[in-house]
């Protein structure tokens, strides 16, 4: 497995085992529908909470949250669409963004709740 598969498998654990720390019952990780996929699926305060998760050994280059994409949020979307149709939800949705960047033997998490709303024409 290449280094950034590592680094971005790494930090979808990290980002599980933040949530869960503060409060959130983890449903389903990488979740696929059709071409989508949906890194964390939560929920908490009867809330289901999509979360993508953006993992960047520097921000030198990019900040992890700045490669959530119009396109990439369309995806999430239609993916969490297929979700709520497959697994019967009525709760209101919420879409967050998790970033992790290593830092000297931990990691820093920023996450940035109601990151983005869907499109109006998705």
């Amino acid at each position: 497995m290449a280094k950034h598969n590592d680094l971005g498998k790494l930090g979808e654990e990290r980002a599980q085992a933040y949530l869960q720390a503060n409060g959130y019952m983890i449903r389903h990780a990488n979740w696929r529908h059709l071409k989508g996929e949906l890194d964390i699926v939560a929920e908490k305060d009867n809330q289901l909470i999509v979360v993508e998760v953006k993992s960047r050994s520097t921000e030198f280059f990019e900040h992890p949250k700045d490669a959530v994409t119009n396109g990439k949020i369309r995806n999430i979307v239609n993916a969490t669409q297929g979700y709520i149709e497959t697994f019967d939800i009525n709760m209101e949705t919420r879409f967050d963004i998790i970033s992790v960047l290593p830092k000297d033997e931990n990691f820093i998490i920023e996450h940035i709740e109601d990151a983005f709303l869907p499109p109006v024409n998705c």
